[in-house]
């Protein structure tokens, strides 16, 4: 009875979706409500189907292009994947790609509110936890209640292989509630600072409280650290990268380090934020069994996730595309972007729907005061452009260079109209989709994730 239910119900499902995108609407999460409200232990009774099990991602920023890295490894190891590779990372969006696709191995990125429930349905055989930034404070709150949640699944992963990140106290904490935890992080002292950002969290030692003393922090509060007690310090990474070289806009060259095996790897993917998701990836992928060459080919076959760095040619004009939605990522991204000495315009859109978050105050801990240092114009788009460009004059830049164009298709073609070099995107993610759907439009992107 359950089986026919549950077939019953996928049917539905998936005709319900098919009509939603016959309307163009996507139909990524809905189709899956409507699985789950049919059939609630869907989730569970699909995942039991892949005969290689599956593995979920985690994480505030990167889990969709560390689950693109994941996949193009999988592939080399001859997986064929489940994979919510369109970002839907909610229970919808997860029942809905085990209803749709066939294979025998599930690739899952996770929303961080919904990793503990997901987990016990999914019973995967390895959980990577990336990293924890403030996100979204009116949905999420601060950073303890995540931490809270996922301890929850460190203490009871159900025979999971748990993969964290050591650079981040928040956490590398947890792996003392896991029974075989797998570290991953950076140990190329050069490719950071001793001074920290400016959005970096101020992580502390569970026992006696005291902030954590850093000698190196590279992405917000990831680094090296201790507790000045002598409590605990960053756990030696088992998968690690070292002899990291950045080139702008163009990627990154580093060697990956696992136990047993060390390589060189190239990736088409900018700045040091990326090349954290390569280590974490290959962190996740040793946890699997996946032998070093198949993950060397998959790190360096990977190409940017939709929208995060993403190159198109719009008009003949070389455009980046990149993902801004909270402090610690978009300080990388414009660290990156003023790494890179090539001309360009930029066009920023921030937007203040349900999925970017609606409090925009996160734009004042950002250090658009990178952009002061720059040239070329900026046009900021989007429902709070005014918001944005009055945060970018208490930055600094200079009033001429900037332009408030709300509507952003307007905006596009103002910048295309006035760019010479590269046009830089800088959206956040329903504004990104709103590109998305603009540049299919233009026959400049070949299909849409909204």
């Amino acid at each position: 009875m359950n089986s026919l239910r549950l077939a019953l119900a996928g049917f539905l499902a998936r005709t319900v979706g098919f009509a939603l995108r016959i309307a163009g609407s996507g139909g990524t999460s809905a189709p899956g409500k409507l699985l789950l409200a049919l059939a609630p232990a869907a989730i569970t009774q699909l995942s039991t189907r892949l005969a290689r099990g599956c593995a979920v991602i985690s994480a505030t920023n990167g889990k969709t292009t560390t689950s693109a890295i994941v996949a193009e490894v999988m592939r080399a190891d001859g997986a064929t994947l489940v994979h919510n590779r369109a970002g839907a990372n909610m229970a919808g969006g997860i029942a809905a790609t085990l209803n749709d696709q066939k294979g025998d191995f599930g690739l899952f990125e996770l929303d961080e509110f919904w990793l503990p429930s997901l987990v016990e349905q999914l019973r995967p055989r390895a959980v990577l936890m990336g990293n924890l930034f403030r996100d979204q404070l009116d949905r999420y709150g601060e950073l303890d209640q995540i931490v809270d949640r996922w301890r929850e699944v460190a203490r009871s992963a159900s025979g999971a292989r748990l993969v964290l990140n050591a650079d981040d106290p928040l956490i590398a904490g947890l792996g003392a509630d896991a029974a075989e935890p797998l570290y991953f992080g950076l140990e190329d002292a050069d490719a950071g600072s001793t001074i920290p950002q400016h959005a970096a969290e101020q992580a502390c030692c569970t026992v006696c409280g005291e902030q954590f003393v850093y000698t190196r922090y590279f992405v917000g509060h990831l680094g090296h650290y201790s507790c000045p007690q002598g409590h605990g310090a960053r756990p030696t990474p088992e998968v690690s990268a070292t002899d990291i070289e950045l080139d702008g806009l163009s990627g990154s060259r580093f060697v990956i380090n696992l136990p047993g095996a060390s390589f060189e790897a190239r990736l088409s993917l900018p700045g040091l934020y990326n090349v954290y998701n390569a280590v974490a990836a290959a962190a996740l992928a040793f946890a699997l069994g996946v032998p070093s060459d198949h993950i060397r080919s998959g790190i360096e076959a990977s190409s940017p996730a939709f929208g995060r760095a993403e190159l198109l040619e719009i008009d003949g004009r070389d455009c980046s595309i990149m993902l801004i939605k909270n402090p610690a990522g978009t300080n990388e991204v414009l660290r990156t972007l003023c790494a890179d000495e090539e001309p360009r315009s930029l066009l920023i859109a921030l937007n203040d729907q349900i999925a970017d978050g609606r409090d925009i105050s996160w734009i004042w801990d950002a250090d658009f005061e990178a952009l002061a240092e720059t040239s070329g114009a900026v046009i900021c788009s989007g429902v709070r452009a005014v918001e944005l460009a009055l945060r970018l004059k208490y930055a600094g830049v200079e009033p001429a260079r900037v332009t408030i164009e709300p509507d952003l298709g307007q905006a596009l073609q103002r910048s295309l109209a006035s760019t010479t070099g590269r046009l830089v995107i800088l959206p956040t993610y329903t504004a990104m989709l709103e590109v998305r759907e603009l540049l299919v439009s233009r026959g400049a992107a070949t299909g849409s994730f909204a």
